[in-house]
C-alpha cells in the first residue's frame, strides 16, 4: 500500500488545439485514450525480459501505486514544438495530435508543461457520430455527466487504463498491433444503465475537478472483457 505521505504522481497529457485547425471533440477523446495505452505498452515502461527497468518504469509504478490521476493542457504554435522537445509519445489521429509523457510528480511538472493552460479545452463534434463497430472496444461516456473536452479526454483514459488491467497479455498484444483501435461514445441512458451494472470496468472519478466524488464516468467495453468491478479513477 503507498504511503499516505508518498508523492502524489500524474500522468500529463497534451492535446495540440491550433486556432485554425481544432480537432473534433471525439477525434481528441479517443487519441488521449491510445495514447494512455501506447504508453501502457511501451517497453520504457516496463521491466524487460532482461529483468531491468525501462527508462519510464518507475515513474509508471509510483504513478500506478497511488490514484490514475490524469492532466490534460492544451497546445499550439511554439508551445506544442516545446512539449514535443520533451521525452515522450505523440499519437495521432484523424486530426487530433496528442503526446503523453512519462508520469511526474503533482507539484513537479517540467517548465514546458507548467505554462500551458490546463482549463477551456472546448471542443465540438461536426455532426451525429457513427455506431461503433461492434467488434472494436468502446469506451462509453456517462450521458448524465457535462465534462470539459480536457476532462472528458482525461476519463477516456483512464477507461482505456481499465481496459488494459483486465486484458491478459494475449487480448493486450493483439490490441496493440491493431494500433489500440477503438471508439468513444456516449450512451444514452437506458444503455448506459444497463453498461453500468454489467460487470465491465467503471471509472469512478475522484472529484478533483468539474464532476462530483464518486460520479461513474466511463465504463470500458473490451470484447474480450465480459465481467469486471467497478474501480476508481
Amino acid at each position: 500500500m503507498t504511503s499516505p505521505d508518498a508523492p502524489q504522481f500524474v500522468l500529463p497529457l497534451v492535446v495540440r488545439i491550433e486556432k485554425d485547425a481544432p480537432p473534433a471533440r471525439t477525434d481528441a477523446l479517443e487519441t488521449a485514450a491510445r495514447a494512455v495505452l501506447t504508453l501502457l505498452s511501451d517497453e520504457r515502461a516496463g521491466t524487460g525480459s532482461d529483468g531491468e527497468d525501462g527508462a519510464w518504469a518507475q515513474a509508471v509504478r509510483d504513478w500506478q501505486d497511488s490514484r490514475i490521476r490524469k492532466v490534460v493542457r492544451r497546445a499550439r504554435g511554439a508551445e506544442w514544438r516545446k512539449a514535443s522537445a520533451l521525452p515522450g509519445i505523440t499519437v495521432t489521429g484523424e486530426r487530433a495530435e496528442v503526446r503523453v509523457f512519462p508520469p511526474v510528480p503533482l507539484d513537479g511538472w517540467p517548465k514546458e508543461l507548467v505554462k500551458l493552460q490546463v482549463s477551456g479545452t472546448d471542443l465540438d463534434d461536426p455532426g451525429p457520430q457513427a455506431e461503433p463497430d461492434p467488434a472494436l472496444p468502446v469506451l462509453w461516456m456517462s450521458p448524465e455527466l457535462e465534462m470539459s473536452a480536457g476532462k472528458a479526454m482525461a476519463q477516456a483514459g483512464h477507461g482505456a487504463q481499465l481496459a488494459w488491467w483486465g486484458l491478459d497479455d494475449a487480448a493486450r498484444a493483439a490490441w496493440r498491433a491493431a494500433g489500440f483501435a477503438l471508439s468513444v461514445r456516449t450512451a444514452d441512458p437506458a444503455r448506459w444503465r444497463e453498461l453500468a451494472g454489467s460487470g465491465l470496468p467503471v471509472v469512478r472519478d475522484a472529484g478533483f475537478t468539474e464532476i462530483a466524488p464518486g460520479s461513474y464516468t466511463v465504463v470500458a467495453d473490451h470484447p474480450a472483457l465480459r465481467c469486471g468491478s467497478a474501480q476508481r479513477g
